[in-house]
């Protein structure tokens, strides 16, 4: 095909929610109000974790680490999405485009990672509770969070690479609330075919076999919890799990429907909606479900809201 004729776009409008047009200042002060409390409740997280020694265990290391990728994942796209409901303009250039993508992708992946690495600990404590110490080492953490970092970073790269060479002529308006793969493919002036199977067999891999490798973990948990005899005893193993299962189902509910296809065209709203869920709701309710469901976080922050004088 000759594109010498083509003018290449260099910026991008994304539309967001075009039909939301007479509450948008509303929708702004609301995502503002979640935005904000995404972020101090992760970073309140993280820092209680961090300063609390009673803490220092490999589930609360991983939630931490969760929290602290919360940070980068949330800013990554909301950001922009409240400048853009207060904006005439709503423009992006390419380049900003291809880098909310990248870190969006990377730390959602690494969110997938983090996820998986959760439930192999929460199966070595519960199905191989006496060899746990010794196998769950402080050592092993760091190399399994590290791990998880460097997955994450890497995972986008070969896509972004790919898209990055894709000429864009016009139209340049993105039918979505941030930049992201699907929408920015539908906008090429030339065929994505390969684009959308290459996006399609990496999101497969990062996300279903992650997804399948918390399958599995949980039902080894599920299968060592039935065969425990007291039922307070059942209770307190599934209580240490409920947390996290109730995270990884909101979360890869959303992404599962979202990226794991291969068709390029997509219900417009059906998709705004998933993307508020994994962009905007789940880094929003995470903090609240590690923290209310667990007595020692929250004991937790008693005390260092206690060390630091806020609390008698």
């Amino acid at each position: 095909m000759d594109t010498g004729n083509w003018s290449q776009v260099t910026e991008f409008i994304i539309l967001g929610f075009p039909h939301l047009q007479g509450v948008q200042i509303y929708l702004f002060l609301l995502l503002l109000l979640v935005y904000l409390t995404t972020m101090l409740a992760n970073l309140l997280i993280f820092l209680v974790v961090c300063l609390d020694s009673q803490l220092h265990t490999p589930m609360y290391h991983f939630i931490s680490i969760l929290s602290f990728s919360e940070l980068g994942y949330t800013a990554a796209t909301t950001p922009k999405m409240l400048a853009n409901l207060l904006s005439e303009k709503k423009t992006i250039s390419f380049s900003g485009c291809l880098l909310q993508i990248y870190f969006f992708h990377s730390l959602g992946a690494t969110e997938c990672y983090l996820l998986t690495a959760m439930a192999y600990d929460r199966y070595l404590a519960i199905c191989r509770p006496l060899h746990y110490p010794t196998l769950m080492t402080p050592t092993l953490c760091a190399e399994i969070a590290i791990g998880c970092w460097l997955g994450g970073l890497a995972g986008p790269v070969v896509e972004i690479s790919l898209i990055s060479r894709l000429p864009f002529c016009g139209p340049n308006r993105i039918q979505h609330i941030f930049c992201d793969f699907p929408p920015l493919l539908s906008l090429a002036c030339t065929d994505t075919s390969i684009n959308v199977l290459v996006d399609f067999v990496i999101n497969s891999c990062k996300i279903l076999a992650t997804f399948l490798l918390i399958l599995c973990s949980y039902v080894w948990i599920i299968c060592t919890v039935l065969r425990i005899p007291s039922a307070a005893g059942k209770r307190k193993a599934f209580s240490t799990c409920a947390s996290h299962l109730t995270v990884v189902l909101v979360f890869y509910g959303s992404i599962l429907f979202m990226y794991v296809r291969l068709r390029k065209s997509y219900s417009l709203d059906y998709d705004r909606a998933l993307a508020v869920v994994y962009s905007v709701l789940t880094p929003f309710l995470n903090p609240f479900i590690y923290s209310l469901r667990n007595k020692e976080i929250k004991e937790a922050m008693r005390r260092q809201l206690k060390r630091i004088g806020i609390l008698a």
